[in-house]
């Protein structure tokens, strides 16, 4: 648990009141809220309670909130603490904590992104705008996931984006592999059929073959992709797969 350090007492009430000061910073927050017999989200939620239990309905129950939401106290939960707490300590109390709570909530109300929303489903960062997207139709991103060892990335395609045809050249070695983390997608070589990819399907791509790899055209798509070490190792981006060859696919 990262340690909660509290300035607040000495910033606000340093000169004015100092023992009161080092009491806030250095023990009920500096010892009081690092003490783990309870999680954080626990006492923030005790915390809010208690405030509003007691009518504080200022700045300070603000504050408590903000720390609650910060410490994964979702909207549906704070709704839940409020509305139980309203009914032993009073009801204009529970409307005035609404009130408050709904302002710190408010981003959670709109509607996330289908890309955020695909982030939600996989466990790698989807990273930003690819910057070979020339080699793409439609719209990818691109995501480093280490650079050392086996240097892998993760590459996501938006629905119905796909690259080129293309080939990993290498006098020996080379290569790349794939492993899809999420969504839906295809993989082709020339002259083959396509290979449907989802989580967990794994294509190993030997050097100087031609071939290309997207997303279906209903579905987000993620995969790793691991360079495989070899000599004199290039990419060729070759012509767009055709309208016609990727309607085929379902």
């Amino acid at each position: 648990m990262k340690k909660i350090i509290q300035t607040a007492g000495r910033e606000m009430l340093g000169d004015f009141a100092p023992e009161f000061a080092h009491y806030n910073d250095d023990i009920l927050f500096g010892e009081n809220w690092n003490n783990g017999d309870l999680d954080v989200k626990t006492r923030c939620i005790i915390t809010v309670t208690a405030l509003m239990a007691s009518g504080i309905t200022d700045s300070s129950l603000s504050h408590h909130l903000q720390n609650a939401k910060n410490h994964g106290v979702t909207k549906k939960e704070i709704a839940a603490v409020i509305t139980h707490t309203a009914f032993y300590a009073g009801w204009p109390k529970g409307w005035a904590v609404f009130n408050l709570a709904k302002e710190i909530w408010k981003d959670d109300d709109a509607p996330a992104s289908p890309k955020d929303a695909f982030q939600n489903e996989i466990f790698f960062p989807i990273g930003e705008e690819n910057p070979y997207g020339k080699y793409f139709s439609g719209k990818s991103y691109l995501a480093p996931v280490s650079k050392e060892q086996a240097p892998c990335f993760n590459v996501t395609f938006e629905p119905a984006c796909i690259n080129n045809w293309h080939i990993h050249h290498a006098k020996s070695g080379g290569g790349q592999m794939l492993i899809c983390v999420g969504g839906r997608g295809w993989y082709q070589e020339w002259g083959k059929e396509p290979v449907e990819m989802t989580p967990g399907t794994v294509v190993n791509i030997p050097a100087e073959v031609k071939h290309w790899h997207g997303a279906a055209a209903d579905s987000w798509f993620s995969h790793l992709a691991f360079e495989i070490a070899g000599e004199e190792t290039s990419n060729e981006w070759l012509e767009p797969v055709s309208d016609e060859d990727y309607g085929k696919l379902k």
